[in-house]
């Protein structure tokens, strides 16, 4: 019985010390462009996007599926790089292990 109370309560602080790290990612950022800089897209770990910066000169061109375009690609971008930025935080949490419905 002592090794089940030891294993809930490792299992405890393994969770406490998850939420701190989604609460912490949650105020991480990460920036993707396209377009060589033209749209700049921001993403915090929680997936949310926070702004979006666009260039005078891609409005200037008239091109709105170009701008299109590069609004898609660097949203996309962002988030990539803000899943990959959760998953190496837990995976310092979890060891490496990769744990089914965590990521």
């Amino acid at each position: 019985m002592r090794g089940m109370n030891e294993m809930v309560r490792q299992a405890q602080i393994m969770q406490r010390k998850m939420t701190e790290a989604q609460d912490k990612l949650k105020e991480m950022e990460v920036e993707a462009s396209s377009g060589g800089g033209m749209v700049k897209v921001k993403c915090t770990g929680g997936q949310d996007i926070v702004s979006v910066e666009i260039e005078e000169s891609v409005f200037e061109s008239g091109d709105v599926e170009m701008l299109q375009d590069l609004v898609l690609t660097a949203t996309n971008d962002a988030l990539k790089k803000s899943k990959e930025m959760m998953e190496q935080e837990m995976g310092k949490l979890t060891g490496g292990m990769k744990i089914p419905g965590l990521f």
